[in-house]
């Protein structure tokens, strides 16, 4: 039986009552696996046509799914292909709340690993900006290479501090807030997690999630709306913070969430909308979640056309790629395409700004693996695609030199598994120039 602090044990058998045994009794069950799939790249009714997996829906998204114990998707290539992510069952309920409408400008203010960025991407269907931000380099380029690998174009990835976003004031359609917290509600999944909390617990978090809602809440337009959410279930890092921005800002109103029948309503009566998600409810760890809008009505328009892009960019003759989503940006003979934010961005941590297209080099231009995974197949005029079963994916994924003497294949290739791409190969004479980057081959 795993040992939990008695501060703790005091403060759920307080929020839990009866239900203390069975809640302690899952600690005991195996752990719940879980991933969601990329509906950018394939729709979950074609996925579901030639799924590896044993899956089973998850009830309050559409495009989650639980797999086996058996089944071990990270080592499979569509996982590098960027066909789904794994993510935490109750984790992706934040995500499916926020409702996110084509065009809108969307910040996710605490976003590493990528998963909430991820779901956002697929509502926005490239349509918008979404500003992907984590304080943490380190993490920030997590979630970077989580947003390349899903191939997202219209992202804009910053480490910025919230502190440093006054210029965004009222400028974002929607806001997602997934906190920093204690993380009580994954104790069972990561139990380091306990030792976190024995040296910090909830009153070191409730300050900092109060001042980044406090702070998310000044760059919502009026009439925009934003989820704020946590992995823990104290009453001071969930219900405490939703009242004090209700205290602040009487012009919020929370919305009522009401997916599924096992979630349980927020503590107080300003808070009876928002959910708690507890592991022995439901089929995945603890989350608490809350929809806000703020009052006001905005003048937004949304404008869908395509716009007319800076004059033909000369070395993507091979793709067929629509750059009038943005504008080209060159930066020391690396290119990109920018979407426009229509705000200075100056000043700002960036990693990255839209899709990072390639650079010249050697006098030659070389497209980037974030390129290769924002396309399709159909969009690329020279493609080895190889089966599933073909033992070269797997070689392809570990950073090998190929023989495609039975392929024909000659120059920069697009490299598919069943379609799907994977990066990028050179052929010449019928061997393949591995040139996928070290960070995405398999391990």
């Amino acid at each position: 039986m795993i040992e939990l602090p008695d501060a703790y044990l005091d403060n759920m058998k307080e929020l839990l009552g009866d239900e203390i045994k069975d809640y302690l009794d899952c600690f005991g069950h195996e752990s719940i696996r879980s991933l969601r799939l990329n509906t950018r790249k394939i729709p979950v009714r074609d996925f579901l046509k030639f799924n590896p997996f044993t899956l089973t829906s998850i009830p309050w998204t559409d495009d989650g799914f639980y797999y086996e114990e058996n089944d071990d998707p990270t080592r499979h290539p569509y996982y590098y292909a960027g066909l789904y992510y794994i993510q935490e069952a109750s984790a992706m309920l934040p995500a499916q709340v926020l409702p996110i409408d084509k065009g809108d400008k969307v910040l996710d203010l605490c976003a590493a690993p990528g998963g909430k960025t991820l779901k956002i991407a697929d509502k926005l269907q490239g349509t918008g900006i979404l500003f992907a931000n984590d304080i943490s380099v380190s993490r920030a380029q997590v979630l970077l290479k989580n947003i390349e690998n899903h191939g997202v174009r219209n992202c804009i990835v910053m480490a910025e501090d919230i502190s440093h976003l006054e210029r965004f004031t009222e400028y974002f359609d929607k806001i997602l807030v997934d906190a920093p917290c204690s993380g009580e509600g994954m104790f069972r999944k990561d139990r380091k997690l306990i030792r976190s909390w024995l040296e910090k617990g909830n009153d070191d978090y409730a300050p900092i999630q109060k001042e980044l809602l406090h702070q998310a809440i000044k760059l919502l337009k009026p009439g925009g709306k934003l989820v704020y959410s946590t992995c823990t279930f104290s009453r001071k890092e969930n219900e405490e913070v939703i009242e004090s921005v209700l205290k602040e800002y009487p012009e919020l109103h929370v919305l009522l969430i009401g997916i599924h029948g096992s979630f349980v309503p927020g503590l107080t009566e300003n808070t009876g909308n928002c959910v708690r998600l507890y592991p022995h409810k439901i089929k995945g760890e603890g989350h608490f979640v809350a929809l806000l809008q703020k009052g006001g009505n905005t003048s937004k328009t949304v404008d869908l056309q395509k716009k007319k892009n800076d004059p033909d960019f000369p070395y993507l003759e091979h793709f067929d790629l629509d750059l009038s989503e943005g504008h080209i940006v060159n930066r020391k003979e690396k290119y990109y395409l920018e979407p426009d934010a229509s705000v200075d961005l100056s000043g700002l941590r960036i990693l990255r700004s839209g899709l990072y297209l390639g650079e010249w080099n050697h006098e030659r231009f070389e497209a980037s693996y974030a390129l290769a995974k924002a396309i399709s197949s159909s969009q690329y005029d020279n493609v080895l695609n190889l089966a599933l079963e073909d033992q070269r994916v797997l070689k392809y994924l570990k950073g090998e030199t190929l023989d495609v003497r039975d392929r024909h294949a000659n120059g920069t290739v697009l490299v598919c598994v069943d379609d799907y791409p994977l990066g990028f190969g050179i052929v010449s004479k019928g061997i393949l120039k591995n040139k996928l980057p070290a960070q995405y081959r398999y391990k």
